[in-house]
């Protein structure tokens, strides 16, 4: 058992990976190699698991995420004319941010391979299903309704998502937010959207 004790404390990093929470991911494969018995082998997977749990870390996944959309908007914007610095054409700076957006997604997978992150956790069905409902009933309601009752629809269901539910805090934020879209969108841009149909 000393040896596998030693062996675990050997793996880089896994003592101060405990504050974030990696070890969650870690620790279990490396006691499961104490439990049958494979002492020698106990720092090999350790580092193994570890390795495999910097790849699945938050920070690494949102990294390549950004790589993704950087080479996104290189793909559909690629027929579009770049120009000079001087006479910028229509393509110029959507390439320019497309590759700052692609290196600074290099530059956060590099940190999160080098110093770890928090592992990713599992997805939250219920919060993901009443959000996406409220905007497909936003959308739905918008021109049918008006804005009122769509802003209403979308603020309503997704407070479902909540698990600290309190309707004095729904029913202050339909109201805010009725407030804030009417100042905006209506009077202040003055456009042509009904806050409720067939009334104003």
């Amino acid at each position: 058992m000393k040896d596998a004790i030693e062996a675990l404390e050997a793996v880089p990093g896994l003592q101060t990976d405990r504050q974030s929470g990696r070890d969650a991911q870690v620790a279990p494969l490396c006691q499961d190699a104490v439990s049958k018995g494979r002492y020698a082998s106990a720092k090999v997977e350790c580092a193994e698991a570890d390795a495999v749990s910097r790849f699945l870390s938050k920070d690494f996944l949102a990294g390549l995420m950004f790589v993704a959309f950087g080479l996104a908007a290189l793909y559909f914007g690629h027929h579009l004319a770049v120009g000079t610095g001087v006479r910028m054409g229509p393509g110029y700076v959507p390439r320019a941010l497309s590759y700052i957006l692609m290196g600074l997604g290099g530059i956060i997978c590099v940190f999160a391979l080098v110093s770890g992150s928090e592992p990713v956790e599992a997805p939250k069905w219920k919060p993901i299903t009443l959000v996406t409902i409220g905007i497909v009933a936003f959308a739905l309601l918008f021109e049918r309704a008006g804005m009122l009752p769509a802003l209403i629809a979308l603020v309503g269901i997704s407070s479902f998502a909540n698990e600290e539910f309190k309707i004095t805090e729904v029913l202050g934020n339909m109201v805010v937010l009725t407030i804030l879209c009417v100042i905006v969108f209506k009077l202040g841009l003055g456009m042509n959207i009904s806050v409720i149909q067939g009334v104003w």
